[in-house]
């Protein structure tokens, strides 16, 4: 098959890249970033291609696309967000018209205002969002699930070797003997390796599966803090979790968020309300569909060997 790649420069697209290539697949890398190392992508062509500015004129045929890129940050403008996450999307798209499309979509379309104890993807996109982060890959979804012979999958705080987002966001909240998080610890989150994400995108493009949308978890959910409590002892961190009640950690979010606004900082404050969200109260998913349509196999969770990451 040929498959083409977007967001072949980041965490995930460079890793479904590595692994089409190592199934044998002929795979066409796309990326944000002017180059990379080829061995990022498995040795793939790879192109520059910024997805905001406009679908690409000479855009190969293509079997599959897999489409990884877009923004994954919980701070920012709205506008260059919707940019990034529904524009690009939209751009991708009209690139490629006729093949297959996987869409690495995000658990954030889930309603952030309530827990999720095992959603299913009927349950989303909902009307309300916490930040345009949610709101612009729910509006990206429906844009999508719009077109013809389109796969939708769902992950949920994606992490493995290469991890830019979760683990370093996790270390950020030691304070000396302590990792300072919401809620009560007790709390069940899935979440998503890179390899169980990988393996859902490979079956999504080159399974006889043309469409349909699928949360994509490790095996079962863990509590947030074994969870919390691994990452730590696999990172050698002396440091253990200590939590702050979310009715109290929420308002003091809105005030470092509206701080952080008025200042005009680019950078997130340490706490924020789609963080709580996410954290501090159950975020489950049920991935049956995925295991019974799509053939997936999800490995359970496991931080081992994330000191090297």
């Amino acid at each position: 098959m040929r498959i083409a790649v977007t967001g072949a420069s980041g965490f995930v697209g460079g890793a479904v890249c590595r692994a089409l290539a190592a199934g044998g697949a002929t795979v066409l890398a796309y990326g944000r970033r002017p180059a990379v190392d080829p061995a990022h992508v498995g040795g793939a062509p790879y192109r520059s291609w910024d997805i905001t500015r406009g679908p690409l004129a000479d855009a190969p045929a293509a079997d599959a696309v897999v489409h990884c890129a877009g923004s994954v940050t919980d701070w920012g403008q709205a506008a260059a967000l919707f940019a990034a996450n529904l524009t690009g999307t939209r751009n991708v798209l009209a690139s490629f018209p006729g093949a297959r499309f996987v869409h690495v979509s995000t658990a954030s379309v889930y309603d952030p205002f309530r827990p999720s104890v095992m959603v299913t993807e009927d349950e989303a996109p909902v009307r309300r969002y916490l930040n345009a982060y949610g709101a612009s890959k729910a509006a990206a979804e429906r844009a999508v699930l719009a077109a013809p012979g389109t796969i939708v999958l769902r992950p949920h705080a994606v992490y493995g070797p290469g991890d830019t987002t979760l683990l370093p966001r996790v270390l950020s909240a030691v304070r000396g003997p302590f990792l300072v998080a919401a809620g009560t610890g007790r709390q069940r989150i899935s979440l998503t390796s890179i390899a169980n994400l990988v393996q859902a995108c490979v079956l999504a493009a080159t399974g006889p599966v043309s469409s349909g949308v699928f949360n994509v978890a490790d095996a079962d959910p863990v509590t947030l803090d074994d969870a919390l409590r691994e990452i730590l002892r696999e990172r050698g961190v002396r440091a253990r979790p200590v939590y702050a009640p979310a009715a109290a950690a929420r308002p003091l979010a809105a005030l470092a968020e509206g701080a952080f606004l008025l200042a005009r900082r680019p950078e997130p404050p340490r706490l924020t309300r789609y963080a709580i969200s996410h954290l501090a109260v159950e975020r489950t998913l049920d991935i049956s569909a995925a295991r019974e349509v799509l053939g997936y196999e999800p490995l359970p969770t496991t931080f081992a060997g994330a000191a090297a990451w």
